[in-house]
Formats: structure tokens, sequence, C-alpha cells
């Protein structure tokens, strides 16, 4: 019998030979605090145990080829929870960021936060810089936090930076095109998502990479958070790489 590993090496060989690997998967984390509190457990406890399925993920999208990974961990929305929970969060993002740093720098990932990153605590700020810095020459993968972050914030802060440029005549109102308009996005840097995938059931994208997810094949999975790992990791791609992606066009159109 095979080891579980070798289970493991054979079921992404097979997703790499029958399809296309998303080079950038998105993911909204959702359902720590129902899984816990189905389980009789605080919703912290749920949080703690959200941060295994992310090691396991990050991991399993590195040994795919997944270029990069966007966690939608922590939303502007996020702050107006109550002050006890947001604290806890707090808390588990620095333990996270100190606990893993070294792991994603053995694995030649790269991390990096989008976000009005200005709002986190001193202590989050120092953790996240000393990560980004000893993680930002590696090539394999790009981890993408969304840490304050919502798609509106994040194209209002757009728009109002493209006006201060078109003010200061940086650029001109004639110039401004889709292309040009992502430029100015927090994601700049970062191919938009070809898979979304949200656990715990719900059917919304919660303020989440709005101008982003446009073409975007989205996956809605019923489990929760904590109980997200490898395994559900590979189902989601299974049915990506049934998708027709056509992005307006027609089936004949792409198949030329």
């Amino acid at each position: 019998m095979l080891s579980s590993d070798k289970k493991d090496k054979v079921k992404q060989d097979s997703l790499k030979e029958n399809g296309e690997i998303p080079k950038h998967i998105a993911i909204i984390m959702d359902g720590n605090g129902r899984w816990a509190k189905g389980l009789g457990y605080t919703r912290a406890f749920g949080h703690r145990e959200g941060v295994n399925s992310v090691r396991d993920i990050v991991e399993a999208c590195g040994q795919l080829g997944v270029k990069f990974l966007t966690l939608y961990t922590f939303s502007t929305e996020n702050w107006k929870r109550p002050k006890s929970e947001v604290t806890i969060l707090m808390k588990l993002l620095i333990k996270g960021l100190r606990d893993e740093a070294d792991r994603l720098h053995k694995n030649n990932i790269k991390l990096i936060a989008t976000g009005n990153l200005d709002k986190l605590p001193d202590k989050v700020h120092n953790e996240l810089r000393d990560a980004m810095e000893k993680t930002k020459n590696n090539k394999k993968m790009t981890l993408n936090l969304a840490l304050s972050y919502s798609g509106r914030w994040d194209i209002l802060n757009a728009i109002k930076d493209l006006l201060s440029d078109c003010k200061s005549g940086k650029i001109n109102k004639e110039d401004i095109d889709e292309k040009l308009f992502s430029d100015y996005l927090v994601t700049k840097n970062i191919p938009d998502p070809d898979l979304m995938i949200r656990t715990g059931g719900e059917y919304r994208i919660s303020n989440f990479l709005l101008w982003q997810l446009a073409y975007t094949e989205i996956f809605i999975d019923n489990i929760f958070w904590p109980q997200f790992r490898r395994d559900s990791l590979y189902k989601a791609i299974e049915v990506y790489q049934t998708r027709e992606r056509r992005f307006g066009m027609v089936s004949e159109q792409i198949k030329k």
C-alpha cells in the first residue's frame, strides 16, 4: 500500500496531467466560529484550528505549482467585531507570522500583504515586516495576505489616486482604461485570480477583490475552514479543470 505522502504525490501528479493548475487561487476562509460553536467550543478555538488549514493549503499550493495564493485574512468590516475577538485574531496573526516565517522561507515562498495596513497594530506591523523581509527574494510562490482589506476600499483608493494624478498632470483622463486602473489597485503586481474558493457554504463574495474577480471561476464548499485541507483543495481544482473560461466569447472562439 502507498503511504499517505505517496498517495498525495500521485493525486497532485494526476491534477497536473489532467488539466491546468490555476496560476492564482484566492480563498475566503469562512466558518471558523460556526465550526467551533457547533462543537461546543469558543470562536477563538475555531480561529486557532483554522491556522492548521492555512498551513496545509499553503504547502499543497506550493507543491502543485500555484504561483499566487491570496487569503482573505481580515477584512475592513472585521474591525466591527467584538473587541475581544479582534484582539484574539491579532494575537493569532502575530503568532502565525512568527511561527511560519521560517517554514515559508524554507519552502521558497514569498510573503506579501495587501490592504489598509496602517490600521494594523504596531506589533502586527513589525512581525509582518520581518516575515516579508525574510522571504522577499523567494520565487516558488507568492502568499498574499489580504489584511484590513475590502474590495470597495481598494477601488475607492484607486479612484482617489487616479484623480490626484489627473489633477497634477501625471496622467490624462483619456489615458484611463482597465489596465491603467488595475495598476492603481493594491494588487497591481498580482494577476487576477483564476479560481476563488469560499468555505462555509455562503454564496457571496463579501467585498473581496471586487474588481479582480470579474472573470474568476468560483467554487463554494459547504465545509467550514478548519475542515478544509488539501483533499478539499484538490476537489476544487478538479471542478475548475472542467470549466470553460470564455471571457465573454463563445466556445468556438476559445477552441480555435
